[in-house]
């Protein structure tokens, strides 16, 4: 299939943040909103966005504030600012031509994902694919971002085992119904397996949840074929519940 990419502006808060549309030309199919980790940008779900594109999805990878054309912002952007960029970049996904509104969800990494998953109490999700999804405190919402880090309690907090009612995104995931993956790197030296765990019990109530461990693969997917490994996961799993979904609105 024909892929193609296009750079996007996306307007949020009087500031413009760039996206990059992937997607086959005619293709009216799910929209797929990428959020990198924090230190990352777009570019990190390059080979991800063409491979989804490659079988129809409408793709946008976008850069959170304080990540690349706004680096200068790193220091001080907060959790509350990344979760309006990516509610701005699922708005402008929404209205792009051939996505498939009714079939919109996200792929987040790391502190992509924890804000994918807080998405879920603000724009419909079909389904939400996480890798290495972190979790933060509750409190302080409104402080730098980087300034969570250097709590002496930041590091245990994410060994605990939490029940939904105690964090906000998990919270959020225990109210998802759609299809969910959660994807785990077996070394991850940043994403304890107890934070991991906690977002797979939280997602007790999806539709379905398909948990993957890639062996051997270090936080970022360092190696070439970690990132693959990744890429081929969420193109086999976006198949399968596309296909069971698309039975499953065929009129018997």
């Amino acid at each position: 299939m024909n892929v193609r990419s296009e750079t996007v502006d996306i307007l949020v808060d009087g500031q413009r943040i760039e996206g990059t549309l992937t997607a086959s030309p005619a293709t009216d199919g799910p929209g797929v909103l990428f959020v990198h980790g924090w230190g990352a940008n777009r570019d990190h779900y390059i080979e991800e966005a063409g491979a989804l594109a490659g079988i129809g999805c409408v793709c946008l990878t976008f850069n959170l504030r304080g990540h690349a054309e706004t680096e200068a912002l790193h220091e001080t952007v907060t959790r509350e600012d990344n979760m309006r960029d990516v509610m701005a970049a699922y708005d402008a996904l929404a209205r792009i031509r051939g996505c498939g509104r009714a079939f919109i969800g996200v792929v987040g990494s790391s502190y992509g994902a924890y804000l994918g998953a807080l998405l879920i109490y603000m724009r419909p999700l079909r389904f939400l694919a996480l890798h290495a999804p972190a979790l933060y405190m509750d409190h302080d919402w409104e402080l730098p971002k980087r300034k969570l880090h250097v709590n002496p309690d930041f590091a245990a907090y994410r060994r605990l085992a939490l029940r939904a009612e105690e964090n906000r995104a998990l919270g959020a995931c225990a109210q998802f119904l759609g299809d969910a993956l959660v994807v785990e790197s077996e070394h991850d030296e940043v994403i304890p397996h107890p934070a991991v765990a906690n977002y797979i019990s939280a997602l007790a109530n999806a539709h379905s949840l398909t948990y993957r461990m890639i062996a051997g693969a270090d936080h970022s997917l360092s190696r070439p074929q970690w990132e693959s490994e990744y890429t081929q996961l969420l193109v086999n799993w976006m198949s399968e519940i596309t296909k069971e979904r698309a039975c499953a609105d065929t009129p018997s």
